[in-house]
């Protein structure tokens, strides 16, 4: 099949731009698939389609920008252009913008694939239903809350118009089906990007110990309790730490980072990597000694988490929404704080940094809970689905 897949991809900065190179990476490699068509965002440099795997043909269509008001009237034009045999749409809310009508317009491509009659998958990373408005950067104001709740709930019914949507975790779909009446609805989880057939090294640089975490900061994602914890953990105890800020600013809080990099310019071994390229990702967590959570909320299955348990990694994590939840459906484990205590997190980091068969093993759990649900199982799904949609239509 001829599939198009409508995304942010690398060298965009954009959200989710990571996940859809693992996903073309895996599904050029699917005898199914004889061409990937990539509808993705300008960018300034080349795309990033140099795999080392042979695979299928790879055509990039670039018809689309952040906060684009023409995104919907030039991702149609490239549909009709290119005529796939499906689309797969890798989505969240704010794909297409921060700003509420470009954002809008963007989710409104799956109900333009079913006038067509398209084959559409949305693979949809969060729901609003399980997102705190106020923690995720968007509004802490409460009539406009609602607003914001009754949009999405519009915006939603909308992205439902396409022949399946998948969702990482099963408690979304109950919610989905239970709220809108659908039976569309399907879970296929996020799948782990690189998971080798040898398992890693889990020894760790003797000095310093690398304390690292990974994604956009600034919402419900603060580094500051991080930064404080280890530096309460360099004065009780001898121990050599480097605290590792891996990522950039969300893009409802720009310049965050620099603030706190300014903030705290004082701390020795701070480092702040800014964007991380993706072949430096493996690199920044086969060095680092653990790897933390400091979030206050969350927003769906965590990539970082995935990424951490393919590299056999230990992890701290706050005990909460959908990281707990997906330690229980997926087989994770890590070393539990409270969120936004600085007690709490420096407690639970000493206790894996300062226990190396602690540490090793909760690696090993996690490396065994991530290699269950490689990318190659996860694209497979999809091609299954798009299989079935097909035969329905037909």
């Amino acid at each position: 099949m001829k599939l198009a897949i409508v995304t942010a991809y690398p060298p965009s900065k954009v959200t989710l731009n990571e996940y859809a190179y693992h996903l073309v990476k895996h599904f050029r490699q699917k005898e199914e698939v004889t061409e990937i068509v990539l509808l993705t965002d300008e960018t300034k440099g080349d795309k990033d389609i140099d795999f080392k795997e042979n695979g299928c043909k790879i055509t990039i269509v670039e018809c689309w920008a952040f906060n684009d008001y023409k995104n919907i009237l030039n991702v149609t034009k490239a549909l009709k252009k290119t005529q796939p045999d499906g689309v797969l749409f890798n989505l969240q809310f704010m794909k297409f913008g921060d700003k509420k009508v470009t954002a809008a317009l963007g989710l409104l491509l799956p109900w333009v694939c079913k006038l067509k009659g398209i084959p559409s998958i949305v693979l949809l990373h969060n729901i609003l239903e399980e997102v705190d408005l106020s923690k995720a950067g968007f509004t802490s104001n409460k009539l406009a809350q609602k607003i914001y709740n009754f949009i999405g709930s519009v915006l939603t019914r909308t992205l439902l118009q396409a022949d399946r949507v998948a969702v990482t975790m099963q408690k979304y779909v109950a919610i989905l089906e239970n709220k809108y009446r659908t039976n569309n609805v399907i879970r296929i989880p996020h799948g782990t990007f690189e998971v080798t057939t040898e398992a890693p090294d889990y020894s760790v640089p003797n000095k310093p110990l690398q304390i690292m975490t990974f994604g956009k900061f600034g919402t419900y994602k603060k580094v500051e309790t991080l930064i404080e914890a280890v530096m309460q953990l360099r004065t009780s105890t001898d121990l050599d730490l480097e605290i590792v800020i891996a990522g950039t600013d969300n893009p409802n809080v720009p310049g965050y980072l620099k603030k706190v990099a300014e903030t705290y310019k004082h701390v020795p071994k701070l480092q702040f990597t800014g964007y991380v390229e993706e072949h430096e990702v493996p690199t920044l967590f086969k060095e680092s000694a653990v790897v933390v959570f400091p979030y206050t909320s969350t927003t769906g299955s965590s990539g970082v988490l995935h990424q951490a348990g393919s590299y056999g990694k230990a992890v701290v994590m706050p005990d909460l929404g959908d990281l707990a939840l997906l330690v229980k459906e997926e087989g994770y484990n890590g070393e539990f704080f409270e969120p936004m205590s600085v007690d709490s997190l420096a407690t639970a980091i000493k206790a894996i940094i300062t226990d190396d068969a602690y540490r090793i093993r909760l690696g090993k759990t996690n490396y065994n809970a991530a290699t269950a649900y490689p990318m190659e199982h996860i694209t497979q799904l999809y091609l299954n689905t798009f299989k079935s949609i097909i035969a329905t239509k037909k």
